[in-house]
């Protein structure tokens, strides 16, 4: 299931990662297992699961399997809902879980690879190449004009009301303010100066690295590109509309020009 991942939920807002015993992860007969680390100790794991290998679904599971409720529901919708260390290891998970699927076989010339055992790699059985997990940098931008941020509605929003701050792939040969400067001239028409860091946030949708900066208004009006942008408009501190929650970088983007403001 894409982006889905599977948590335990003891009650209607307490939502978890599983932690299961050995055995019971020997029952449910899993595949594509694969160790990514550790824990406070605890052995950390990525592996296959369907609906129908779930924990609830096991003959003969002990009462405290059976005192809480599995699931597999779309990682992104899991954002803000569970802590904020465990957000981190289920987003490791799912990248390292995708690579390992995606990367079977060699770019290269076409031969399957293998895992290696010391680190997150996978090796050509035949030429020899070694293949790591991909890591898509980002950069992401909050825009300011006259005590005003800069926030659009992008066509591929899961919440059709919500607005951001700019955001768009690193192309190679590009620098990170090169990219900057590009994205915001291609998707609203307009040049900016002044750029700086803000800070970074690991994003697994799929295996980006979310690179935050801030922006100062050169010149231009804007003028969106309608394949990738629905709307976009100034907005006050105090007339801000639906916007990213707290935890994502964008919504620290805004939450820092509020503050500002």
């Amino acid at each position: 299931f894409k982006n889905s991942i599977l948590i335990q939920q003891t009650s209607k807002d307490l939502v978890s990662i599983p932690c299961i015993d050995k055995k019971t992860i020997e029952q449910l007969n899993l595949n594509e297992l694969c160790f990514f680390g550790t824990y406070k100790g605890t052995p950390c794991y990525s592996a296959r699961i369907t609906h129908n290998n779930l924990p609830d679904n096991l003959s003969g599971n002990s009462q405290d399997i059976l005192s809480v409720s599995y699931k597999l529901i779309n990682l992104r919708s899991l954002y803000g809902k569970i802590d904020i260390a465990f957000w981190s290891i289920a987003g490791y998970a799912r990248q390292i879980f995708d690579w390992n699927i995606h990367f079977k076989f060699c770019g290269k010339c076409g031969i399957r690879t293998t895992r290696k055992k010391n680190e997150h790699a996978r090796e050509c059985t035949e030429c020899k190449l070694i293949h790591y997990p991909r890591i898509s940098p980002a950069i992401i931008t909050a825009v300011i004009k006259d005590k005003k941020i800069l926030l659009a509605r992008g066509i591929n929003f899961p919440d059709k009301k919500m607005f951001s701050v700019l955001a768009g792939f690193v192309e190679p040969g590009e620098t990170l303010e090169a990219c900057v400067k590009r994205e915001i001239l291609e998707e609203v028409g307009i040049t900016v100066r002044n750029i700086t860091y803000f800070g970074s946030q690991s994003w697994p949708f799929p295996d980006s690295l979310m690179i935050g900066f801030t922006a100062e208004y050169e010149k231009g009006n804007i003028s969106i590109d309608t394949e990738e942008i629905l709307e976009a408009h100034w907005f006050t501190a105090k007339n801000l509309p639906v916007i990213p929650g707290k935890q994502t970088i964008a919504g620290k983007l805004i939450e820092w020009f509020s503050l500002q403001n």
